[in-house]
């Protein structure tokens, strides 16, 4: 019996920032993973996987990274990806430092 595969976003980082991005169904790239398309067909992941490596002028290192669906959007189900989003970790800018109470 097929394992169920889990729903999935096409991640990467932004090359010239590094910040975490998602691939939205319109085919733009967001910063927040609620606007990130869910794919839940295997096929049609890979798909959107290749497109995105078809970007090289705009990331680095995309890949599929799973999620759950819950009422306030795309979830991500594992530590590594909910770590990644919050921004990067050697100190405080990007992401960081928009949610700093300074």
């Amino acid at each position: 019996m097929p394992r169920e595969k889990s729903p999935k976003v096409v991640t990467a980082s932004h090359l010239l920032d590094g910040d975490v991005i998602y691939l939205a169904a319109d085919d733009s790239w967001v910063r927040d993973l609620k606007d990130a398309e869910v794919l839940t067909d295997e096929a049609d992941a890979q798909l959107r996987l290749l497109h995105a490596e078809s970007q090289p002028d705009i990331l680095v290192g995309a890949y599929l990274a799973d999620v759950e669906n819950t009422a306030h959007g795309p979830e991500p189900t594992h530590f590594r990806e909910d770590f990644r989003r919050t921004g990067p970790s050697n100190y405080a800018h990007g992401k960081q430092e928009a949610n700093a109470d300074v």
